[in-house]
């Protein structure tokens, strides 16, 4: 079978783009490691038009929600590995499972993942008290010690989160200020219990079976030790791009270069949320550049 459009990602550009392709009469399909993606790993979404305080896990069950009301073919826990285009204009795609599929036109939804720290010990303690996602794992460290490293919007989320649940939260900062959202830092600075280290580099993570604690540089060249038993990297995100072909145009950051159609300097090739070099993140904008997409995919096989 060869599909009218590929949508891969299943998250707020993802979605967003299946319910516009279903409303146009696509016959399309979704590839997506996981629904919900970035969308469920967030905290508390208090701007999403229309309702005033949600979560992050309840908004992505709506998404997914309405996106399977339409039927489309879903290809759920599939990740892609490669897209290339024949010369009759079909795109292959590529997955682990392994399996190929086709389509005249692909929509990359794919979003982003975490960076990591690169340090002694993140990888041996990972999931061993050492996680990328508050939401999930927070929760698991009521009443304990921990520490959020980071300096924007996602890591003062993840302190904010915290300082409710743990009994004490040390945030670390690279930078002399934090590149979030000034609300989140008025709310961060009331909480009795979090102490905030500017200008700091975390530099390893250590422990026994378990992590127990962390070290940092701070200004003056001192290491700092800090007893902990979980620690919350959010440092930026990485765009899942690799699967793109390499005459399609990406920044130097990887993130795929897109026009405000959403369309790349691939023909047929559309991309879609945060892994476009488009600047500002958020579920609001990924949801409009999926239906922008969505609809500039429409026009291209119309004149196909």
């Amino acid at each position: 079978m060869t599909y009218d459009l590929a949508i891969i990602g299943g998250s707020a550009a993802g979605a967003s783009a299946a319910v516009y392709a279903a409303r146009r009469g696509l016959k399309f399909v979704v590839v997506a490691k996981d629904l919900g993606g970035e969308v469920a790993l967030s905290g508390d979404v208090e701007n999403w038009l229309g309702i005033k305080k949600t979560s992050g896990v309840d908004l992505s069950l709506q998404f997914s929600e309405h996106m399977k009301s339409y039927s489309p073919d879903i290809k759920e826990g599939y990740s892609v590995t490669s897209i290339t285009k024949d010369a009759a204009g079909i795109f292959s795609i590529t997955t682990e499972q392994p399996e190929t599929i086709q389509a005249k036109s692909v929509i990359i939804a794919s979003g982003v993942h975490s960076r990591e720290l690169g340090i002694p010990g993140e990888k041996e303690f990972r999931l061993k008290g050492v996680s990328y996602c508050t939401v999930c794992d927070g929760p698991l460290f009521k009443g304990k010690r921990t520490v959020t490293i980071g300096g924007g919007n996602s890591a003062l989320e993840s302190a904010l989160m915290m300082a409710d649940i743990a009994s004490e939260v040390t945030v670390i900062n690279k930078n002399p200020a934090f590149k979030g959202e000034k609300i989140l830092l008025d709310n961060l600075l009331k909480k009795s219990n979090v102490k905030i280290v500017y200008n700091a580099i975390t530099i390893e993570i250590y422990g026994e079976g378990v992590a127990k604690g962390l070290k940092y540089k701070d200004e003056s060249g001192n290491i700092v030790d800090v007893p902990m038993e979980g620690a919350f990297v959010h440092i930026g995100q990485i765009p899942n791009s690799q699967m793109i072909p390499p005459e399609c145009e990406k920044d130097q950051f990887s993130y795929v270069k897109v026009n405000l159609d959403g369309s790349t300097s691939c023909p047929g090739l559309f991309a879609a949320g945060d892994v476009t070099n488009i600047p500002h993140k958020q579920i609001i904008i990924a949801a409009g550049q999926g239906a922008t997409a969505a609809l500039s995919a429409v026009q291209y096989i119309n004149r196909l």
